[in-house]
């Protein structure tokens, strides 16, 4: 059993490394990408704050592929290029949205969204997956969250 005691009070830079520490231990040594998909969404959702959705899209060809989540039912495919997570894995890129409803293009899963970041996860420098995190706050995410969630797309990528 794992017990992560989540201080979501922290300063970003404090909380994403703890975040990071606590994933890399969920997912050391687990050959399983679903289940370490699954543990990565659950635990981004315990220590994150004002989150409505958290969770994983695979690449497989050319379309994105749901992945474990917490969250509101989703998206299951998203053609390569398309909303948020689409440009996040055609660009290779993280993506900061703070209002959705301005994203050209934006795919709206849960209309309760309202600001949006993704981030991609590298593998021999290839997208693999995308990490997508939703929050019915406007300007939830900044650049010290992309950072954040870049450290949590590493651990991922050796694992998933």
């Amino acid at each position: 059993m794992y017990d992560f005691a989540a201080q979501t009070d922290l300063p970003k830079p404090e909380l994403y490394s703890s975040l990071a520490r606590a994933a890399d231990a969920l997912v050391r040594g687990e050959p399983d990408p679903v289940a370490n998909m699954a543990n990565l969404a659950a635990t981004i959702w315990q220590f994150l704050p004002d989150l409505n959705w958290a969770g994983f899209y695979r690449v497989i060809g050319d379309e994105l592929v749901l992945g474990p989540f917490i969250g509101k039912p989703a998206c299951i495919r998203i053609p390569m290029g398309a909303g948020v997570c689409g440009t996040a894995a055609a660009l290779g890129s993280t993506q900061v949205v703070p209002d959705v409803h301005a994203f050209p293009g934006h795919i709206a899963c849960d209309a309760d969204s309202r600001s949006e970041l993704v981030v991609p996860v590298l593998r021999d420098g290839r997208v693999i997956a995308v990490i997508d995190l939703d929050s019915p706050s406007p300007g939830r995410f900044d650049a010290e969250d992309a950072a954040g969630m870049q450290l949590i797309a590493q651990v991922a990528s050796l694992t998933i």
